[in-house]
């Protein structure tokens, strides 16, 4: 059975509103995707953030009727929805052709992201399976695959590694498969955490080399050969005596999440203990790479 599909923008702090309007109106499904390229990193517990703008795709039945929901749409906004288009969709094998739209990624020369019902383009290479589905965090936004890129130049063989601000863990797991002896990771989401579990067991990778912590739980103590934050440059620049302190003398620190201009503000708040090697940049984003002092 055909289905038809509406597209549209609208402001992010009209989305509850729209919602509710358009399942009032025999909305199937909705679904929504950034319409500015505006990234979103993990929220605090309880809170829901959205885009400042939403691209809204609005499944349908064929026979209603695109013209009447443009008006009552128009009506409940106050004005047209931007970019207003009509699609008609063919029946598919839907979970299909979402499956389709994930393609494995290469990080460097060796490191690779494949999606778990794919096979891997290099069996020989290093390979991450991942479900986009059920983890937060695939490698596809720029802090992430710069990150992924540093740990592919220099695999942590041997080196217990901290991963502070894990998400679904695909750092740590990238770390964990390319040698670390160990890894603790640590994360505000409970949920995050079961992410990381779970993305671990995927690949075969055995549970004691993992720990995971709640920041609240997290050993005082602990120290690292190499600590990973991919995280904001606010929260860094908070975190920095923290993050220092479980790094052991001539260890190496990633910083990630930082915009080109926040660079220097989250250097200076690691100087003196942290002299910076490297800067990598990919679009506005930039990854710091330094060490401390022995």
């Amino acid at each position: 059975m055909p289905w038809l599909q509406l597209h549209f923008d609208i402001p992010g702090d009209r989305l509850e509103q729209v919602e509710s309007h358009l399942e009032a109106l025999g909305a199937l499904s909705v679904t929504l995707r950034d319409a500015r390229d505006e990234p979103l990193f993990e929220p605090p517990p309880g809170s829901l953030p959205i885009w400042e703008r939403v691209k809204v795709d609005a499944l349908f039945p064929e026979d209603a009727d695109a013209a009447e929901i443009n008006e009552a749409l128009t009506a409940r906004l106050g004005q047209a929805p931007e970019g207003w288009s009509v699609e008609r969709l063919e029946d598919q094998a839907w979970e299909r052709s979402w499956m389709d739209q994930f393609e494995p990624m290469r990080f460097g020369e060796r490191l690779w992201i494949v999606p778990s019902w794919h096979e891997p383009p290099e069996p020989e290479a290093v390979n991450l399976l991942l479900d986009p589905g059920l983890a937060f965090g695939t490698g596809t936004h720029p802090t992430t695959a710069l990150c992924l890129e540093w740990l592919d130049r220099h695999p942590p063989v041997g080196r217990d590694v901290l991963d502070f601000g894990c998400g679904s863990g695909v750092l740590a797991l990238a770390a964990l498969k390319l040698g670390a002896a160990r890894l603790a990771g640590v994360d505000i989401d409970e949920q995050a955490l079961v992410a990381s579990r779970e993305n671990v067991a995927r690949n075969g990778i055995a549970a004691e080399r993992l720990a995971l912590y709640l920041p609240e739980r997290f050993p005082a103590g602990a120290d690292f050969d190499l600590v990973i934050a991919n995280i904001l440059a606010g929260p860094l620049v908070e975190l920095a005596p923290k993050l220092v302190s479980h790094l052991r003398p001539g260890g190496e620190i990633i910083l990630s999440g930082i915009l080109r201009e926040q660079s220097e503000t989250v250097q200076e708040a690691y100087r003196p203990s942290i002299e910076f090697v490297d800067v990598r940049q990919r679009e506005e984003w930039v990854c710091l790479h330094g060490r401390r002092a022995r």
